[in-house]
């Protein structure tokens, strides 16, 4: 991930320059100190006092001033490369087909946008700033140790060397704990996102102690495995505490055996105490970035999880061919299953939707409507045969020119945060008052847009959750009618209808469409009576195909379903019109025939 750090390749480089600035400056100290006790007070020197007193408020001003320079920029860099990697990953989220989104749930892909990719900033921060300044500061802290007291050095090494075996064995313990952490925190998300969604569901049934419960354990379950890992890691402190002091007292223990036989060493220790101490700090901060690093690290992991991933759908650049005037749609032995799915959610189908016809699909749940509609816009993609749409297979489309035909309408009605105008114009941003109007209209939403305080400019908030269900799904169908798309496609979008507003709408949806090809999936025989073309489907086969007579004669599916929807009376004078149907339908062909 730190390819994204590129565009800030300067700013880097200016930050290493600003700590290596801030080191240099911050070990002249010891140094100065050394000399003000060994040249200034052993030598009764008060000038040298002076001087070097005021270099070493100077090179005290430089290291404060660095040190806010390095802290402002990797700040600064850090924040920009979490920028960078958030807009890439939603980026590619966008391009998942819904089977490559389902591979990592909403929910995770929720974490891993937010605290996953939060993780990473802050290593990347703890990186620029400590990663650079720590190692420096050791190697140019120890060489001067050695320079000064080389008796001495062997404090050093043994303090490194517990700091070390430390700062691995803890590390050995936490760093499979941090993994488990981050699955709990997405089951933690899946369960709020779940329960917040469903919660008209969970209080109708009385069940808010079981969601309750299912939420605590695994919130439970995540604080004592943190409370663990926090526990582990605060052994750091304390044990490093105690090296560092223990390290002080055995450079003055040492200092003291001596300065008995040389006084003057007096400077010498009190500098070598201070490279010793700048030495041991500096692998606090390194055991600081081992807490941090394992961490981010399974963050990274799991952010480069779907930075990495090829979505399972690919699209052409620029569409190959070009499509025909006339819209059509056209399966042609098309199949289709899930991946790792035993059997076929799709068997062989095929048929052909018309420009000004209307092709209906119906079946029992579980027939594989809502998956053949879903095929189109290749939300999808189809296990074998051939989907055309205005004569080209729809594998050679760009993305953006195949999505342009297409007017979709989902099962449920989702409205996004702004305005009424806006969610009607989502998808034609360019579509006049006129066409507004006109698209507001035909699916029955003019009335109660009206009725609003500020009609086509009333806030939506977000999913639409402050208009009726009826009438989120008018605003969707008001949204594909002002795309003026060569495809409709209904995803039974008319159950939150009542009986009225539906044939109304269908009524006013014919002058419009006769353009265009519509798709219309559904459950009530009413709403697709008067389709062209009735495609039946059971078990994924169609298994009819024709008009509402046509499958009423010959369709035992078709039939049975009816049969459900109808009174006995209805169904009866249905059955007779069919009848009449048919023997008319015969009678002509004989007629041509002849």
């Amino acid at each position: 991930m730190f390819k994204y750090l590129k565009p800030y390749f300067l700013q880097v480089m200016v930050l290493f320059v600003v700590v290596a600035m801030q080191v240099w400056a911050s070990l002249q100290l010891p140094s100065m100190m050394a000399g003000i006790i060994n040249d200034g007070i052993m030598k009764n020197d008060l000038d040298y006092i002076w001087r070097t007193g005021v270099g070493m408020v100077g090179f005290a001003i430089l290291t404060s001033v660095c040190a806010f320079l390095s802290n402002f920029l990797s700040a600064r860099i850090g924040t920009a490369f979490a920028r960078d990697v958030r807009a890439d990953f939603f980026q590619q989220v966008l391009s998942f087909s819904i089977s490559d989104i389902d591979k990592f749930s909403t929910a995770s892909l929720i974490t891993r946008t937010t605290n996953d990719i939060a993780q990473v900033q802050q290593a990347v921060v703890m990186c620029l700033s400590m990663a650079i300044r720590a190692p420096m500061t050791c190697l140019l802290a120890i060489g001067q140790a050695i320079a000064t007291a080389p008796d001495m050095t062997w404090i050093i090494a043994l303090a490194v060397a517990i700091i070390l075996g430390l700062t691995i064995l803890i590390m050995s313990i936490v760093m499979p704990k941090f993994k488990v952490v981050q699955k709990l925190a997405d089951r933690i998300t899946l369960l709020t996102r779940e329960n917040l969604t469903g919660l008209r569901v969970i209080r109708a049934f009385n069940n808010e102690g079981h969601a309750k419960q299912k939420f605590e354990r695994t919130n439970t379950e995540f604080s004592k495995l943190n409370v663990v890992i926090d526990a582990i890691l605060s052994l750091e402190n304390p044990l490093v505490s105690l090296v560092f002091n223990g390290t002080t007292l055995l450079c003055i223990w040492i200092g003291i055996s001596l300065i008995t036989t040389d006084f003057a060493y007096l400077g010498n220790m009190t500098a070598f105490m201070q490279y010793a101490i700048q030495v041991v700090m500096s692998f606090l901060f390194m055991t600081m970035l081992f807490i941090i690093l394992p961490r981010a690290s399974v963050s990274a992991k799991r952010v480069n999880e779907v930075l990495e991933t090829h979505p399972k759908i690919t699209w052409k650049p620029e569409t190959n061919g070009k499509p025909e005037l006339r819209p059509s749609l056209e399966f042609s032995h098309v199949d289709f299953s899930y991946t790792g799915a035993e059997e076929k959610i799709l068997q062989d189908v095929s048929f052909v939707a018309k420009a000004g016809e209307t092709t209906a699909f119906i079946g029992s749940t579980g027939s594989g409507k809502s998956t053949l509609i879903n095929l189109v816009p290749r939300f999808y993609e189809a296990s074998s045969g051939e989907i055309k749409i205005n004569g080209i297979n729809i594998k050679d489309y760009a993305q953006r020119d195949l999505m342009r035909r297409m007017g979709y309408v989902p099962q449920r009605g989702v409205l996004f945060r702004g305005t009424v105008k806006s969610n009607i114009t989502f998808g034609a941003p360019e579509a006049d008052d006129a066409r507004i109007k006109l698209a507001a209209r035909v699916s029955q939403s003019e009335e109660f847009i009206e009725k609003l305080d500020k009609k086509y400019d009333t806030h939506i908030a977000q999913g639409g959750t402050n208009v009726s269900g009826g009438q989120r799904q008018r605003l969707s169908i008001a949204r594909a009618i002002a795309k003026d798309p060569d495809i409709y496609i209904f995803d039974d979008s008319f159950s939150a209808l009542d009986m009225k507003t539906d044939a109304r709408l269908r009524a006013a949806l014919k002058p419009i469409t006769q353009n265009a090809v519509t798709l219309i999936v559904a459950q009530r025989i009413s709403t697709i009576k008067d389709a062209e073309q009735i495609v039946v489907l059971d078990r994924g086969k169609v298994v009819g195909k024709g008009g509402h007579y046509e499958l009423l004669k010959k369709s035992k599916i078709y039939r049975e379903i009816a049969r459900s929807q109808l009174s006995e009376q209805e169904f009866a004078s249905e059955l007779e019109e069919a009848n009449q149907f048919c023997q008319q339908k015969a009678a002509n062909q004989e007629v041509d025939h002849a």
